[in-house]
């Protein structure tokens, strides 16, 4: 397992290795000795869930109230998606910073989103199937989201291609009105993170 720190304070990108033979392959997209290793902690998996989407389907930007919010694990089943993960969190050594990972179903790389960041990701290919392990249960009261078409973000989504978005992300608001209303979470609430990792914690 190769093990890459994202520009997000806490996010880490995970590449494991693929056995090959006659019959097909075998990979395991998490591990959790490199998992702890990065980390610090055990990733606690709380609820498992699936998307499959069709190519252009943008989902996201969303988040968790914090507390208590809810970290996520995500890798590509089938297909091929930009995995983006946006630092959200107020007081956060990284705030603002994104990172965009390319995920598919040859790599099977995959994307540690921790509690209070924004994630989303866009489809590239038909039928692509994502796959998510999450921190905590779905609670629909405590679900948020913010414009990821938001030009205060940047995200570089390949702006040729026609987005299909739920109506939830079409009329969700950009991360300064988010602020200005409070939704954003607070660094101190959200997860901690190792005290020898680069965010000087």
């Amino acid at each position: 397992m190769r093990t890459r720190r994202l520009a997000v304070a806490g996010g880490f990108e995970f590449t494991p290795d693929i056995h090959t033979d006659a019959r097909g392959l075998f990979v395991s997209p998490l591990q959790e000795e490199a998992f702890v290793e990065a980390v610090g902690e055990r990733f606690v998996t709380a609820q498992t869930n699936h998307s499959r989407s069709a190519r252009g389907v943008l989902r996201g930007l969303h988040f968790t109230t914090t507390p208590p919010g809810q970290a996520k694990y995500v890798y590509c089943a089938q297909g091929r998606a930009l995995d983006a993960v946006v630092d959200i969190r107020l007081g956060s050594p990284t705030f603002g910073k994104w990172d965009v990972v390319e995920v598919d179903a040859v790599s099977y790389r995959a994307v540690y989103v921790p509690d209070g960041v924004g994630h989303a990701f866009l489809a590239l290919d038909d039928d692509t199937v994502m796959s998510y392990l999450v921190s905590s249960a779905y609670r629909a009261d405590l679900e948020q989201a913010i414009d990821p078409l938001d030009p205060a973000l940047g995200l570089p989504w390949p702006y040729d291609m026609r987005f299909l978005m739920s109506e939830r992300d079409t009329g969700a608001i950009g991360v300064a009105e988010a602020q200005a209303l409070g939704m954003l979470p607070r660094y101190e609430d959200c997860r901690q993170w190792p005290a020898d990792s680069d965010t000087g914690r």
